[in-house]
């Protein structure tokens, strides 16, 4: 594999691991403050980040487009666990997804990554999933998992460890948030859940059904 480089180059001593403390608060606030953050992962082949720039959340047992509403489960067991873990789930017979578990344990919820910009380790990322367009790399919830090379087996990673964790860059962009309805569902259609920076090129496409945006 070709030597890495980066797209980003941010100084190592102005970036802060989050902690558990961040991700065990309201599901949405945690989704509109990842906007921005940067997602970390030590790869075999070596480091991979990207900068969030668009999510969704969902959130408990009430929420008919959570996990959760079909109880506990193999499958989704990690959600009711503390905040600050990953879950990771195979979808249609072809995509990864990766979510960050919130809230505190017994509250099962999670915060959905559907796109991000990348930042180090190009290379790495498109040996996985090859894209002609650097913007179009990390875009969709497949794109971001195939590119990161995660699977369900990087399922229930503590978020707050070395391996796959996210960072607080003080000099990042600070993300303008716009809000949506989510994308791709069928139950649950009517909540605003749906948060992007809506400065970011990486940004998936827009819901064609109901479509509110808004200052949050």
């Amino acid at each position: 594999m070709p030597e890495m480089t980066s797209v980003l180059k941010m100084p190592s001593n102005l970036s802060k691991k989050l902690d558990r403390e961040f991700y065990e608060r309201p599901t949405l606030q945690v989704a509109k403050d990842l906007l921005g953050m940067f997602i970390v992962y030590k790869h075999p082949d070596g480091k991979i980040s990207a900068r969030i720039v668009e999510v969704e959340a969902y959130i408990g047992e009430n929420d008919p487009a959570c996990h959760a509403s079909r109880g506990l489960t193999k499958r989704n067991a990690v959600m009711f666990g503390e905040g600050g873990f990953s879950y990771i789930y195979f979808v249609y017979g072809m995509h990864h997804c990766l979510n960050f578990v919130t809230e505190t344990k017994s509250r099962p919820a999670a915060v959905l990554i559907r796109a991000a910009e990348v930042d180090e380790g190009i290379e790495i990322m498109r040996y996985n999933s090859p894209n002609k367009k650097l913007i179009d790399q990390l875009r969709g919830p497949g794109r971001l998992c195939r590119s990161f090379g995660l699977t369900v087996k990087q399922s229930g990673l503590d978020l707050t460890q070395n391996t796959l964790y996210l960072e607080r860059r003080e000099s990042g962009k600070k993300a303008k948030i716009g809000r949506t309805t989510r994308v791709g569902i069928n139950l649950g259609t009517d909540k605003l859940w749906r948060f992007y920076d809506k400065e970011s090129l990486a940004v998936s496409a827009l819901p064609k059904a109901k479509v509110k945006r808004s200052k949050v």
